[in-house]
């Protein structure tokens, strides 16, 4: 392998899905009040879950350390890799691809051509991780780093992420809407849908219950199609595997499944349910 592969937490990408594939990730830090916890290696999505569950304020998220960025690109270039691809969660919703950038300039200055490409890929959670695990196939099998930055630059375009929230709980405590209006949107159990596609979260619709939100989700993927490296992910939502039912209406292909960590699970809650995506390249 010629191009070393690197991504961050927020990429929510399974041990089984990267069988086989040589990926460093890089993890995020989630903050429990005093207590700073790396994800993935301190803390697992299940308990994620059941400890925001137990406490009244919400927990934080910080992006990596340059030094974390700096070990795994140097793990690849030590072990004769010719470049060394970062790719990560959105600039627009986080630091983390400045701390990259602080890095790769770092080993740079620290080992003069070192040829390291940190790139945005404009989602996060599985959108982020369809386009690292198709990064990655692609340093499997030889193409060298030209090819995959042009590649993540043109799927970054025809990716798209949508979700919709279970609770307004986590947007009140985390000061994001006021408590009348989290009061009333679970009286009228309004489920709000967001957009992340463009690399900006933005209110995509609004829907009555849940059911109306997922079909909501479901109809934008009919319409889309057909779409290629379809993703259910959720936050510990007990419906998800029937919404991979509701999908498989609309949609013949497989459907990967992964679970929103941490980094997007913070600010979403327990329950959130979302969908990417690619459409076919023209």
């Amino acid at each position: 392998m010629t191009v070393g592969i690197v991504t961050d937490s927020s990429c929510d990408l399974g041990n089984e899905e990267l069988d086989g594939l040589d990926v460093e990730i890089v993890p995020l830090f989630i903050r429990f009040g005093t207590d700073d916890l790396v994800d993935r290696e301190q803390i697992s999505v299940e308990d994620f879950y059941r400890r925001m569950a137990t406490v009244d304020e919400l927990p934080q998220t910080a992006a990596p350390p340059p030094g974390r960025f700096e070990q795994a690109f140097s793990r690849f270039l030590d072990a004769g890799c010719e470049a060394v691809v970062c790719i990560n969660l959105s600039s627009a919703i986080s630091a983390t691809m400045q701390s990259a950038v602080q890095a790769a300039d770092a080993i740079r200055a620290e080992r003069g051509d070192a040829d390291v490409r940190v790139l945005d890929s404009r989602s996060v959670t599985a959108g982020l991780g369809t386009i690292v695990l198709q990064a990655a196939r692609m340093a499997s099998d030889g193409a060298d780093a030209d090819a995959i930055e042009a590649f993540v630059a043109d799927a970054s375009e025809r990716t798209h992420v949508f979700g919709t929230l279970d609770t307004l709980e986590n947007l009140r405590k985390g000061g994001r809407i006021g408590g009348a209006q989290a009061m009333l949107g679970s009286m009228l159990s309004i489920k709000p849908i967001v957009d992340i596609s463009s690399g900006q979260v933005e209110e995509a619709a609004k829907q009555r219950t849940r059911r109306k939100a997922l079909a909501w989700l479901r109809d934008t993927v009919q319409a889309a199609g057909p779409v290629e490296h379809l993703a259910v992910m959720h936050g510990e939502a007990a419906d998800a595997d029937d919404f991979c039912d509701m999908l498989a209406e609309v949609h013949s292909g497989p459907i990967r499944v992964s679970q929103v960590g941490p980094v997007v699970g913070t600010h979403a809650g327990q329950g959130v349910l979302g969908i990417a995506y690619q459409v076919p390249a023209s």
